[in-house]
């Protein structure tokens, strides 16, 4: 007989996951009638000369991820409810390891299990998808290098802050929730140096940008930010796709910022130059250690969620386990997961508020508006983004406010009729449609 708990943990996952296919579908429904009221301006200013496309785009890759998401919601509660879990977790504690290492077997398990089941979905958006719309640049052996890098990673990374927290358990039974919120928030800082300099460039080329006209108008963007001129890097993103995208990493001397050689191809130089000081202003606007912080107080309510759980014996009855902290921790992850996606509304204000300070850094360090606003309209055309979201979906998905509200927030705060140039040369540039609000 399914237990309550069990019916609880199926009634949250599967309605976390039904909530997640209906704003899917509302976004689509809504982007699609709002790019084609708007379709002058996606052909004018984000220079997208079939907006069909962009909303194909958006579908194909819609569908897609909520298919894999209800498999991967079907496999794991069948794997739980059916008692599976508790039979795996049965079987490894006959085998007489320590129950530290009986823990990260269990998670390189299910590292390894996920990873088998999203592969084919991988598969299908790279090759199918992706290169259906003009994206891919990957071949199948870099995919599968990727694959079996990313899952070494995961399992790596993943067993060391899952044995370190365990190994608080054995230990510290009264203590370990401080003691294991203190070892994720350390590795959380602990990565922030490690990602930039040894995990990216397992997968990327990183360039510094030292001489020529790029590097002149990196210095001079750093000058107008107040910086010394640091560590500034061009990445091959193009081996494996034609997205482009920058991105900020790192503090102290680790910090660096990254540009995509696909931005550096698709922008000009002005419009480069503001990306880097959006970029920029999260360094010095703090915003690396305000997320930092928002981040370990999310995890200390989860820790807390988990102390309640490992330390009632409901979970255990309910779902058929032994008496392992182990097997109660994954079942209470399992529960904690949908619950931090129903809290995105609240958790994303902080990322909103920190991207509309960077443009304001931005638009402030280049003395205009035109060369932000000309990045942000290159970067979603370039990469079809749906420039159009449903509000109630950008609320639970959207670090970013959308592309239309930036531009439209910049015009009005820096300038009006010259704030913006269309991609095609129109000085005047298009007004952002109303809908765009």
């Amino acid at each position: 007989m399914v237990s309550t708990a069990a019916l609880a943990l199926v009634a949250l996952l599967g309605g976390v996951q039904l909530l997640e296919t209906v704003l899917d579908h509302l976004n689509l429904r809504y982007g699609a009638v709002a790019v084609r009221d708007a379709d002058e301006w996606v052909r004018n200013a984000l220079d997208v000369g079939d907006p069909e496309k962009m909303l194909a785009y958006q579908r194909s890759k819609t569908l897609l991820s909520g298919l894999q998401s209800w498999l991967g919601v079907v496999a794991v509660l069948a794997v739980v409810v059916s008692g599976l879990y508790g039979e795996v977790v049965t079987a490894l504690t006959a085998t007489g390891l320590p129950s530290v290492a009986q823990g990260v077997v269990l998670l390189a398990g299910a590292v390894v299990a996920g990873r088998l089941l999203s592969a084919p979905f991988d598969a299908y958006e790279t090759f199918v998808v992706e290169e259906r719309f003009g994206f891919n640049n990957q071949t199948v052996p870099l995919w599968l290098r990727d694959l079996l890098v990313g899952t070494v990673l995961a399992l790596a990374l993943g067993g060391l802050v899952a044995g370190g927290v365990l190994l608080a358990v054995e230990a510290l039974p009264a203590l370990w929730p401080v003691v294991g919120w203190a070892l994720v928030v350390g590795f959380s800082l602990l990565m922030m140096v490690v990602y930039p300099r040894v995990i990216a460039p397992l997968f990327n080329d990183f360039e510094p940008i030292e001489a020529g006209d790029l590097r002149d108008a990196v210095e001079n963007v750093f000058e107008r930010a107040g910086f010394a001129c640091e560590q500034v890097y061009e990445m091959d993103a193009s081996r494996r796709s034609s997205h482009s995208n920058a991105y900020f990493v790192g503090f102290g001397r680790a910090k660096r910022v990254v540009l995509f050689d696909t931005l550096v191809d698709q922008m000009d130089r002005e419009a480069i130059q503001a990306v880097l000081a959006h970029e920029l202003a999260h360094w010095k606007r703090n915003h690396i250690w305000k997320q930092l912080g928002a981040s370990a107080v999310q995890m200390a309510v989860v820790f807390a969620f988990l102390w309640w759980v490992t330390t009632s014996q409901w979970v255990y009855a309910a779902f058929g386990l032994p008496g392992e902290t182990y097997a109660a921790l994954g079942i209470g992850l399992l529960y904690a997961g949908p619950l931090l996606s129903l809290t995105a509304p609240l958790t994303n204000q902080l990322s909103l508020a920190h991207e509309r300070e960077a443009d304001d850094f931005a638009a402030e360090t280049m003395g205009e508006a035109a060369s932000m606003t000309r990045a942000l309209e290159t970067l979603a055309g370039e990469n079809l983004s749906n420039p159009f979201p449903h509000p109630a979906y950008a609320a639970f998905h959207m670090t970013h406010p959308p592309i239309p509200e930036r531009i439209r927030r910049l015009r009005e705060q820096y300038g009006g009729d010259g704030a913006s140039e269309d991609v095609g040369g129109d000085e005047s540039g298009p007004d952002v449609p109303p809908s765009a609000t």
